[in-house]
């Protein structure tokens, strides 16, 4: 087929099952421009050295016009990950202050015994059963349950944010031809409520700290300006979203390839010290998030294609991490890999934030059901995906476990 088809194949459900015929085909191809002018990046160096390229922006309000989504106006609510530097590196600074390195270096260290203890819970519950959905009943709950204790958000009001995030990532997701305007709305509207409801819930503890981020982020407020209140609803709202919907991919796609490669399975059973290699590898081999949107601030040369200025960029990190160019049997999953710098958590200034914590997220959710999952049986094959093709990860994961 046509390069100029490969997003819109990319991101057709039909193909969410397995996309890497499709990114290999990019890599083959190169930069692609698709048919709706924008560009397709999937080799990992290319992807690298875009990353650290100050003329890449990651504001989508720099698109040419006919890439434009919602007037500025409409989109108050910019979280910091959707921004380039200065700005960017101030409100990012601002949130890691009550989170990790230099200001509260063992923030998220001192969370393993209480992150052990919610994984031990969940996974006590799936004893005695012979069948669970490992989404529904421990993938996402467990992401959950940490990052409202770590932000101070009521763990039972987790179905409204629920609807709010499946909002916002609906709104983020990337679909060829398809007007996006309806979705941006309504996310908008969601980082919205959302916003006022963690801000409200962060002014009430003003004065009165309790130790979590929110109290931080209005008590502590830093050398420089402190958040205003529409930037504290952005940077909350993206740790809530992000603090969870990432991790639960991990942790789902982690069960599901070693329940499809028994023998690493067994591997890990019987040497669990490879777990924190095993996940790198997970990282590399079945990443939460495959597509990334940027935009040239400039013309810029990629691979002897010339990218306009204001043209949206489409880099597909989890093609960059399969590449042969880079990675020795790239389709080969191996616990034990070395030389694994993945594109899994970004790279750059953009580097993922909450890598440190959903590093240990997920070595201890794997370690826990590891004696599980040596009877344990997958239902569907592929199971159901979500919808979204950015952050790519299974709805449901059936499993049949035997007493």
């Amino acid at each position: 087929m046509a390069v100029d088809t490969l997003l819109e194949r990319i991101t057709d459900y039909a193909n969410r099952p397995d996309p890497y015929p499709l990114y290999a085909e990019l890599r083959a191809a190169g930069v692609a421009r698709q048919a709706d002018g924008s560009y397709l990046v999937g080799g990992y160096y290319d992807i690298v050295a875009l990353f650290h390229d100050p003329r890449l922006s990651s504001d989508r309000r720099n698109r040419a016009a006919p890439y434009l989504g919602l007037p500025v106006e409409e989109e108050l609510l910019v979280p910091f990950i959707r921004l380039d530097d200065p700005e960017h590196h101030r409100l990012r600074a601002l949130a890691m202050r009550p989170f990790g390195p230099p200001h509260s270096p063992a923030r998220v260290d001192a969370m393993r015994e209480e992150i052990a203890l919610v994984t031990g819970e969940l996974a006590e519950g799936l004893r005695g059963r012979t069948r669970i959905d490992l989404v529904d009943d421990f993938a996402y709950p467990l992401p959950v349950t940490v990052i409202c204790r770590l932000l101070g958000v009521p763990r039972g009001d987790e179905p409204v944010f629920r609807e709010w995030s499946a909002a916002i990532i609906e709104a983020a997701d990337i679909r060829p031809g398809e007007s996006a305007g309806k979705r941006e709305r309504a996310g908008v509207q969601a980082r919205t409520e959302m916003g006022r409801y963690l801000v409200d819930l962060a002014e009430r503890r003003r004065d009165r700290p309790s130790d979590d981020m929110l109290s931080a982020f209005v008590n502590d407020p830093g050398p420089e300006r402190p958040l205003t209140r529409e930037e504290l609803a952005a940077t909350a709202v993206l740790l809530l979203v992000a603090g969870h919907e990432t991790t639960v991919n991990l942790i789902t796609n982690g069960v599901l390839t070693l329940l499809r490669h028994p023998d690493q399975l067994e591997r890990l059973r019987h040497d669990p010290g490879l777990l924190p290699g095993a996940v790198e590898e997970l990282l590399r081999y079945e990443p939460p998030v495959h597509l990334l949107q940027r935009v040239p601030l400039a013309h810029i040369d990629v691979g002897g294609t010339t990218i306009p200025k204001g043209v949206p960029v489409v880099l597909v990190p989890a093609s960059g991490s399969r590449d042969p160019v880079r990675f020795r049997d790239p389709d080969r999953f191996d616990p034990a890999r070395t030389d694994n710098q993945h594109l899994g958590f970004g790279s750059g200034v953009h580097f993922c934030y909450g890598a440190p914590l959903a590093r240990i997220e997920a070595q201890t959710a794997l370690a826990a059901l590891l004696p599980l999952l040596g009877t344990a049986t997958l239902l569907e094959d592929p199971p159901p995906y979500r919808h979204s093709a950015l952050l790519r990860g299974p709805r449901h994961l059936p499993l049949e476990l035997s007493p």
